[in-house]
């Protein structure tokens, strides 16, 4: 028997394909070898689904350590795109199918918490595991138990490329953004940086913003690695105590002005149309050496291997209030309708060991949240001749909270469409704001 399968799931109606692999064993239910418990050398598959093909890859290699310690457990690796991850989750819980063990964000697991859909991981694993990032076990507590198991933290830094920044004369560790404009090292930059295909930069007045050729900065309706940050560095709150949206606020309409102009009026980043479409347009332009600012998280690091030029790190963008960045994390799940309720179990206490997540950090392709396995991230990404320590400094600095609250993703969800408007220019960012905010916060409270 295999130690460890891979499935890769797509829509809900495009399953045809990979119907002979999905017949090796269903989200939830023992394989054909035996029940759970027999004793006799029968094996019990729990599943596990993710969404990040790199981390599959590493988690792959973590499971085969785990069954060859438990031969009686196999893990089974399932992986869902992101583009219809969320819309799964809450299909395949009504249903039954979900998987034993899944991986969550912050804005996706309280709903779930709250209907007693979870595995209290404070009940079922105690005090006796290995230690844990604070900020990630703070993320997923909630009622006072835990109902997640840490897996791994984002934080986030400016990837610049090297030869263009030195080519203009830019040191991108000194970079600060100003709404009022006074103290604004940022836009000037930005502008120097993005060129059309004539050479032109967008500080010229002759520059063609319809013919671009290499863009400054990755401006875009992206929660995590722009707007948050930017709004928080402004002095401003995403949620404020009571989980309601509170973007909407002075300083909320100057960080959002600042960065839809970035887009529409000083063309220094692409389309909100293009990047609405293809959310990695952003990356693989800057991988390409066609952007030279890339404001982005850890998970970004892996897509540098294409990247044929030099590359470097620097702090995120500062603003008024500092360099204010929201740090995030991902946990596993365990899904209390399991019907493997011990052999899950065993994963979860795999998963939150610092052994069972070496291979996230030993394979650059996440920062574990097991402390004792951080230095695997750190060793790994020193050999390629990449300093990460950009990263820890970002996440033990000043930084927003991630959203949270389990009605958020509903919430999140209805603010979209405004939000969508305001990026693309086509709805002043004091409306936007304001009606995002007000439908954002109806939709928390159905």
């Amino acid at each position: 028997m295999d130690i460890r399968r891979r499935r890769l799931l797509g829509a809900v109606g495009a399953l045809g394909a990979t119907a002979l692999v999905l017949a090796a064993c269903s989200p939830g239910s023992s394989d054909d070898s035996g029940d759970e418990g027999s004793g006799d050398g029968e094996s019990t598959t729990v599943t596990f689904r993710l969404w990040d093909e790199a981390a599959a890859t590493a988690y792959e290699e973590s499971f085969a350590a785990f069954t060859e310690a438990n031969p009686e457990i196999t893990v089974d690796v399932e992986v869902v795109p992101w583009a219809n991850y969320w819309e799964r989750l809450p299909q395949d819980i009504g249903s039954g199918t979900m998987a034993d063990i899944f991986w969550a964000n912050t804005s996706n697991f309280a709903l779930y918490a709250d209907n007693g859909n979870l595995i209290d991981i404070t009940e079922a694993l105690g005090d006796e595991h290995d230690e844990w990032t604070q900020s990630i076990v703070d993320l997923y507590t909630r009622d006072g138990s835990l109902w997640g198991v840490p897996q791994l933290s984002d934080s986030i830094a400016l990837f610049y490329n090297k030869d263009l920044v030195d080519a203009a004369g830019i040191d991108p560790t000194t970079l600060r953004w100003d709404p009022t404009g006074a103290d604004d090292t940022f836009l000037p930059a930005a502008q120097q940086l993005t060129v059309d295909s004539a050479g032109v930069t967008a500080a010229d007045p002759a520059f063609n913003p319809d013919d671009v050729a290499q863009f400054g900065f990755n401006a875009q309706n992206d929660l995590q690695a722009i707007y948050i940050d930017f709004l928080a560095s402004n002095g401003g709150v995403f949620q404020d105590e009571d989980n309601q949206f509170a973007f909407n606020s002075p300083e909320g309409v100057a960080a959002f002005q600042y960065v839809v102009d970035l887009i529409n009026t000083h063309h220094v980043s692409p389309s909100a149309a293009d990047t609405s479409q293809n959310g990695d347009l952003a990356r693989d332009l800057f991988v390409q050496g066609k952007m030279a600012l890339f404001q982005s998280g850890q998970y970004s690091l892996p897509a540098m291997a294409d990247a044929e030029f030099e590359w470097g790190l620097a702090p995120m963008v500062e603003g008024p209030e500092g360099r204010v960045g929201v740090v995030h994390g991902v946990a596993a799940l365990g899904n209390a309708a399991t019907e493997n309720l011990e052999a899950t179990t065993a994963v979860l206490a795999w998963l939150g060991s610092a052994e069972g997540q070496l291979p996230l950090g030993a394979n650059g392709a996440s920062f574990p949240a097991a402390t004792d396995a951080q230095s695997s991230f750190t060793d790994y990404w020193t050999e390629q001749g990449v300093d990460t320590q950009v990263f820890l400094d970002a996440a033990q600095g000043d930084t927003t909270a991630a959203p949270i609250g389990p009605r958020v993703q509903a919430g999140m969800t209805a603010y979209g469409p405004y939000f969508e408007e305001m990026f693309a220019g086509r709805l002043d960012v004091p409306t936007a704001l304001q009606q995002a905010q007000d439908a954002g916060n109806e939709a928390q409270a159905e």
